[in-house]
């Protein structure tokens, strides 16, 4: 039996005999399979047997992704959280070599993630470290792989303790998540942080190219308007607005709205 890895999402599977027909993150529109190679697969050690984790400093956070990038290849946060650490976002490689830094700087009490497209592989994340998983329970319907370590939350805000606020931005999916921290949101790509800093995007899908209802995009600015922040955390490697953020969201779904009225 192997837990089977879509290598195009990164995203695990539960115990089989042989790897699944599909995976429907990727199936689904937000998403895609490669055109030139199909559905392909594989698993944590035969992704550990070529691939690591880098981990550093990230702004005032600390990032770990995986070297040569893997999947959609997004980098994960470690965000204080009491005595311990939250994990944001996630990344599927977890190995010896990561555990062990990562309890060094105090461990994980708690992972959450943005949107299914960054669900990897959480549950051995939960495992390792013996904490639960908040998840928007809009999204429910994108886990892979059930475990009783998932928590799924509903509404629009999730307090979870220690100045941490999960916020339902919606967007991307439904039950899209920004984290909350003094001085900061973690956003993944509910909000993109693109090359031109002095802005952020907004999409349904970011590899077909499709936008988001203009309502949608006004929905998600409003959702972060009442927190106090200034950093704007993003899904990649120094994917970092560093100040300004509130403003910077504000002139952007203004932009948004002028672009799809032909006003730009």
């Amino acid at each position: 039996m192997e837990r089977y890895i879509c290598k195009t999402c990164g995203t695990q599977f539960p115990d089989a005999d042989s790897p699944p027909p599909s995976c429907p993150i990727c199936t689904d529109w937000r998403q895609y399979v490669p055109a030139a190679t199909g559905q392909q697969w594989t698993t944590l050690a035969e992704l550990a047997s070529d691939h690591e984790n880098t981990i550093r400093e990230q702004g005032e956070l600390v990032g770990i992704g995986t070297t040569p990038s893997f999947a959609i290849g997004q980098r994960a946060l470690l965000v204080p959280f009491g005595d311990g650490n939250l994990l944001w976002d996630c990344i599927t490689l977890l190995d010896d070599a990561t555990a062990a830094e990562v309890e060094r700087r105090g461990g994980l009490d708690a992972i959450a993630i943005s949107h299914p497209h960054y669900y990897s592989c959480m549950v051995e994340w939960a495992h390792r470290f013996d904490c639960p998983i908040h998840l928007h329970a809009a999204d429910a319907e994108w886990v892979m792989r059930s475990d009783p370590a998932i928590s799924f939350w509903e509404g629009e805000r999730l307090a979870l303790g220690h100045d941490l606020t999960l916020i339902r931005g919606g967007g991307h999916f439904e039950g899209g998540t920004i984290l909350h921290r003094p001085g900061a949101i973690l956003v993944g790509d509910i909000i993109q942080v693109i090359p031109d800093r002095s802005h952020v995007g907004f999409m349904w899908s970011y590899p077909n190219l499709v936008p988001l209802p203009d309502a949608e995009v006004q929905r998600i600015a409003a959702a972060v308007e009442p927190f106090d922040y200034d950093a704007i955390y993003g899904a990649w490697w120094d994917a970092i607005i560093p100040e300004d953020g509130p403003a910077i969201v504000r002139r952007s779904g203004d932009r948004y709205s002028r672009a799809l009225r032909g006003e730009l």
